[in-house]
Order: C-alpha cells, then sequence, then structure tokens
C-alpha cells in the first residue's frame, strides 16, 4: 500500500472539520495533551523548537508501548526531546486499547496508520522524503508490522526492543531499518537465532533486503547512559540495515533515537 494515496473508510481518513488551521485547510486544532481526533480513533502530534511554521517537516511515526498511549513518548527525554530538538515533527498515534494488532498483516492498525499520516499532511508540510517510523516494545512489533505492509514511503524503521516473526514475508519494505535490543531482554524476549546468532534479530530485513554478505562490526558506541552498544551494519542491494545490541534488558537506551535522527539527518551528534 503506497502512503499517501490511500483508499480508506471516509469515517476512517476524513479529518473532523472545526476551524481554520494554521498550514492546510480546516482541520480541528490539536497539538500536544490534545489528541488529534480521526473517525472513532486519534493521535498526538508534536511540533519541533524553533520551526518557522512554513519549512517542511521531518516526520518520526513512534507507536507507543502496550499500557500506554501517545501522549507518553511525547514527554519522554528519550522519544519527544530527541524529535523537538532535531527539528522533527512527532506523531504518536493512540493504540486501542492502549495496545497493537501487530501479530497479523491483516491488522486494521495498518491503515491506521496510513490515515494518520494523511491526516498529518494536511496539517503540516511535510517532508515526504524524510519519514522515520519508530516504536518500543510492543508499539516497536508495530512498527514492524507497518513498515512490513506498508513501508515503501519509509524512509527508516527505528524499532526498539520488539519485532514480529523472523521467517515473515514482507510485501514492502522501508529503506533503511535500524534496530535495537537488549541480550538480557525478556520482555520481549531477545530473538537468538540457530547456533546463538546474535544477529538474528534483524534476519527478516537482511533477507527482504537482499543482504547477501556478512555483516561489517562497526565498534561499540556509548548512550548518553554511558550503556555501552555494539553495532554490526550490512550494506544491503535494497537499503542498508543496522543492528545495535547492549547487555541490558527491556528499555529504551538513552540516547539511540537521537543518534538515529543525528546519522539520518546529516547532523552534529547530540545526545538526547
Amino acid at each position: 500500500m503506497k502512503r499517501f494515496a490511500l483508499t480508506l473508510a471516509p469515517t476512517l481518513l476524513a479529518p473532523a472539520v472545526f476551524a481554520m488551521g494554521p498550514w492546510k485547510g480546516e482541520v480541528e486544532p490539536c497539538g500536544g495533551d490534545v489528541a488529534c481526533p480521526l473517525g472513532e480513533r486519534s493521535y498526538h502530534v508534536m511540533e519541533p523548537e524553533d520551526w518557522d511554521g512554513a519549512s517542511p517537516l521531518p516526520v518520526l511515526l513512534h507507536f507507543h508501548g502496550w499500557s500506554r498511549n501517545g501522549v507518553h513518548p511525547q514527554r519522554s527525554d528519550r522519544v519527544g526531546a530527541s524529535a523537538k530538538r532535531r527539528g522533527v515533527l512527532l506523531v504518536t498515534p493512540n493504540g486501542r486499547n492502549k495496545t497493537w494488532s501487530f501479530w497479523r498483516a491483516s491488522t486494521e492498525d495498518v491503515p491506521f496508520a496510513d490515515a494518520v499520516l494523511e491526516d498529518v499532511a494536511q496539517r503540516y508540510p511535510i517532508d515526504r522524503e524524510k519519514i522515520y517510523v519508530s516504536g518500543y516494545s510492543f508499539g516497536s512489533a508495530m512498527a514492524w508490522r507497518y513498515a512490513c505492509q506498508s513501508g515503501n514511503d519509509v524512509t527508516a524503521l527505528l524499532a526498539i526492543a520488539g519485532s514480529v516473526d523472523q521467517n515473515e514475508t514482507c510485501p514492502e519494505a522501508p529503506s533503511e531499518v535500524r534496530h535495537v535490543h537488549g541480550l538480557a531482554d525478556t520482555v520481549m524476549d531477545f530473538p537468538m537465532g540457530p547456533g546463538g546468532d546474535v544477529t538474528y534479530p534483524v534476519a527478516l530485513w537482511r533477507r527482504e533486503l537482499g543482504c547477501t554478505t556478512a555483516g561489517e562490526d562497526q565498534g561499540d558506541w556509548q548512550a548518553r547512559s554511558f550503556l555501552t552498544l555494539s553495532r554490526t551494519a550490512w550494506d544491503c542491494a535494497d537499503g542498508p540495515v543496522t543492528l545495535d545490541l547492549h547487555p541490558g534488558g527491556h528499555f529504551i537506551p538513552h540516547g539511540w533515537i537521537g543518534r538515529q535522527l543525528d546519522e539520518l539527518l546529516g547532523l552534529a551528534p547530540s545526545y538526547p
């Protein structure tokens, strides 16, 4: 499914019409804790610092973890602050019952996320060459599912501690994949491969993106919390794949999202 060229039910896709929006058309104002309504569902949006109100914005579509909602990642120094300080528009959909349906390709959450991005494009001038999709825990698995089913227009997948079955076949794929996972994770268990293969967490994307050679060990690096991560990267036919591993459990490494955005946007490194 191509994003921004949708044929969805009007009740899901159409934005609510109330007040004149600052950039495009008549839409109900929203932002921060005030959710943007979208049919029966909603999402949150947070503008970056020092935005001039006109320049096209990169977008980080981030799926929250289980039992949370879209407000939580916006308030997080590890997600919200990282996007806001780098000129990135943060978009955080609300999952039904504070969770996501990512187990099957037929989930309603994929067309919902498509509709969210379409609605955002009616409210803001977005840079469609810089659409990043992220998520944590169950939200990371949802980000994988979205990229698998509707990822052809995704610039990069930034996944944290969650994935789908590595044996799946995806009809679509993002242009780049970056995944981080803790070796001691017992919540969304670290997906160890045959023979103790620690690169297995990105086996699906290595296959889908045509990674035919062994990954290159790019050494260790430290997050803001002084957590040491090791990086392996693959230069693949259809897009690069990067895997960061750390010895810890189930959490978002402080500074990880910031580092990915710095590298993707060509910015000088800064944390968070």
